[in-house]
């Protein structure tokens, strides 16, 4: 099996839902964490920011099985911080269930 690209873990972390069902916000913080520990491998904030940022382009989301147009990634800012969180859209959510 092939080691999964930042990418493809960025995804796989968008798309995982809490405890109650809904997809859950992420810091770069929260993803280099759990990439770590997934693939054993650490990548920087810009890094990070590319993945997210690549899930908009055609090649992902053909890749993914995400929506074709309109967005699918909400950024929101962080409770009390500077930072930001991000998260699949409903709508991506929803795409990815019907196929």
């Amino acid at each position: 099996m092939s080691k999964p690209t930042l990418d493809d873990c960025v995804f796989n972390c968008l798309k995982q839902k809490d405890i109650n069902g809904n997809v859950r916000y992420w810091t770069f913080w929260d993803l280099q964490t759990r990439i770590k520990e997934k693939v054993n491998q650490f990548y920087g904030e810009p890094s990070i920011s590319a993945a997210i940022r690549n899930l908009r382009k055609d090649y992902a989301r053909s890749r993914y099985g995400l929506p074709a147009y309109g967005e699918v990634v909400i950024k929101r800012r962080k409770a009390g911080s500077k930072g930001y969180e991000y998260k699949l859209t409903a709508d991506a959510v929803q795409y990815i269930s019907e196929k």
